[in-house]
């Protein structure tokens, strides 16, 4: 489920098809996101989820599947 909604988050922000998003996709290498993009998609997780993402703990998201165990993680903790 968290990789769909991250493929819709992902998709919006970088207008690509949600398809071609994939867990082992790099937010920069694949995507060439800017640090702009990547505020934008984590700004969506935290939307969508209702928390927040601890600033130290975005600089280790690199991929979609990094952002899905952190996900995982923070969910675990409420």
């Amino acid at each position: 489920m968290e990789l769909e909604i991250l493929q819709q988050i992902v998709s919006s922000v970088m207008n690509v098809d949600a398809e071609s998003v994939k867990l082992d996709t790099d937010f920069v290498d694949d995507l060439s996101c800017d640090s702009i993009e990547i505020f934008q998609i984590i700004m969506g997780i935290e939307e969508e989820y209702g928390f927040e993402i601890p600033t130290d703990d975005i600089q280790n998201i690199h991929t979609v599947r990094d952002a899905i165990e952190k996900i995982k993680a923070l969910k675990n903790e409420l």
